[in-house]
């Protein structure tokens, strides 16, 4: 059977329908197909459209894991994403048609290669606090980005999700957001009631009008469309690099690292591990037990200092009352002008 009418059925079909798939994952395993089936068909000196499914032989799919280090220099993670996509090729096949279990199987027992696994570059408090201090309010985009750190390390969300957060997902009166995870699916988390007024303030107030197509959204660029993952990582390592020292930004994502921080957070307080999992939206809790391992011994001011900031209300935010009192100063001189 030729490899067409099953990608077709695996792209079209299995993942999106009978697996429910995210869009992510789906664009990630056709970038996978993009480069393996011109590998397979260069191995076996045949043109792509005559593929089959008995040429997904062992051989082929390891020279082309060991071709994408060696001659894309792709590394270990990157080779073990390539490997999971045509795993899941190989799982519909099996699944579709039993006759061909064979083939499948044994690209399935593929083992995966191992990698070694990066430092978690979390943010202490008091450095949490200078991010936030960093942030000049009287800016137009100043109001923006102070709640969008804030949500941040309060929710602990990948910047994919800030992306697609609407307005709706925002409940105050219970202080709590939805938000549309990995897998497509949804989780409540509670919130600060700092980062609720924020952001209540934020899209009532300072809110750029968004254009149609983005009218729901909650964080808008100033050109009137969706903030993008690029866009809120971009605002990250603007506030990282004038809050902290460079040597610290060495091995610190500067959107994850909110995240990492979120979670180190919950685990210092108190919260359980299975409390950071359902939290950060992680798949199994295999991913939350990680923070266990960490050096969490921290100055008993820091921790009560950020508490306190967290748990303040807008009024005795030092910051926002130096932006209202800014602007009340302008709407006098307009009123003085217009004598």
């Amino acid at each position: 059977m030729k490899l067409a009418p099953l990608l077709h059925e695996f792209f079209d079909r299995y993942l999106p329908y009978i697996k429910g798939t995210s869009l992510h994952t789906i664009k990630s395993y056709r970038d996978a197909f993009k480069l393996f089936l011109p590998f397979a068909a260069k191995y076996h000196h045949i043109k792509v459209a005559s593929l089959r499914e008995e040429h997904l032989c062992i051989e082929v799919v390891l020279n082309f894991l060991d071709d994408l280090e060696r001659d894309r220099n792709n590394i270990a993670k990157t080779r073990n994403q390539r490997l999971a996509a045509l795993k899941s090729f190989a799982k519909m096949i099996r699944f579709m048609y039993p006759e061909k279990r064979e083939v499948a199987d044994r690209i399935i027992n593929i083992p995966q290669k191992r990698t070694q696994k990066a430092l978690i570059g979390f943010l202490y408090e008091e450095e949490i606090l200078k991010v936030f201090e960093a942030v000049d309010l009287k800016r137009k985009d100043g109001l923006r980005d102070y709640a969008l750190l804030h949500l941040l390390y309060d929710a602990g969300a990948r910047a994919s999700e800030i992306t697609t957060l609407k307005i709706e997902y925002l409940n105050p009166q219970e202080e709590t957001l939805a938000i549309l995870g990995k897998g497509n699916r949804y989780r409540i988390i509670h919130l600060e009631l700092k980062t609720v007024q924020l952001l209540q303030l934020y899209i009532k107030k300072y809110r750029v009008t968004p254009k149609p197509p983005y009218q729901d959204r909650i964080f808008i660029s100033q050109r009137s469309e969706a903030l993008t993952r690029h866009g809120i990582y971009r605002i990250c390592r603007k506030y990282l690099e004038k809050a902290l020292p460079k040597k610290r930004l060495k091995n610190i994502n500067p959107v994850h690292s909110f995240r990492h921080s979120c979670a180190v957070h919950m685990l210092y307080r108190g919260d359980s591990v299975t409390d950071i999992k359902n939290h950060l939206g992680h798949d199994n809790v295999q991913s939350s037990t990680l923070y266990l391992h960490l050096d969490l011994r921290r100055k008993r001011q820091a921790q009560d200092r950020f508490v306190q900031h967290m748990q303040s209300v807008l009024v005795d935010d030092h910051k926002i009352e130096e932006l209202l009192q800014s602007e009340n100063k302008g709407d006098i001189m307009a009123w003085l002008d217009s004598l």
